[in-house]
């Protein structure tokens, strides 16, 4: 498999909208904890390719795509000078998601958006790296844990109606 990470553009608002909505929805919508009407509630919105082109259009918001033999596979969507209280550093960095589509998972695209990640926030001089997990995704959890990132906190997460606990993981760069 030819694995290819690029940056997004504006160009990719819909595609980035399509890939994120199909693995949210591939990862969540069966677990018990997600009523299908909050799943729906926060994909039409977080999904919107409105809301994607509004990112794109930040200059503090990056997004990759991960190309798997030319064909998209997932994304990160990263963000610039983004903190909680909890965030060790003078200047830190997020990951936002970390998506890969159901039939690309195992396949390395998250490593490859992770590496990708890491030289970003290298190369932006960036001192703190940080996500939030949700406390019931123990394979994201254990794929985060493996880079080194340790749980600093928790925040809220609002899912459509239901306010769900993330975990927000840190590391030094």
């Amino acid at each position: 498999m030819n694995l290819e990470i690029r940056k997004a553009t504006e160009k990719d608002a819909e595609l980035l909208a399509r890939i994120g909505r199909q693995s949210f929805d591939e990862a969540f919508s069966s677990h018990p904890k997600n009523h299908p009407d909050d799943m729906k509630m926060y994909m039409d919105e977080a999904f919107a390719p409105e809301t994607i082109l509004k990112d794109l259009r930040d200059a503090k918001t990056i997004y990759l795509v991960a190309e798997a033999d030319g064909e998209a596979a997932g994304y990160a969507k990263i963000k610039l000078e983004s903190r909680e209280e909890m965030i060790e550093g003078e200047k830190p960095i997020e990951l936002c998601r970390l998506y890969a589509l159901n039939k690309y998972i195992g396949k390395g695209i998250g490593k490859a958006l992770m590496n990708e990640f890491f030289r970003i926030a290298e190369a932006e001089g960036c001192d703190t790296a940080w996500l939030g997990v949700w406390e019931y995704n123990y394979r994201a959890q254990e794929f985060y844990k493996k880079y080194g990132f340790e749980k600093c906190g928790e925040h809220i997460f609002q899912l459509g109606t239901d306010p769900q606990t993330d975990w927000v993981l840190q590391r030094k760069v």
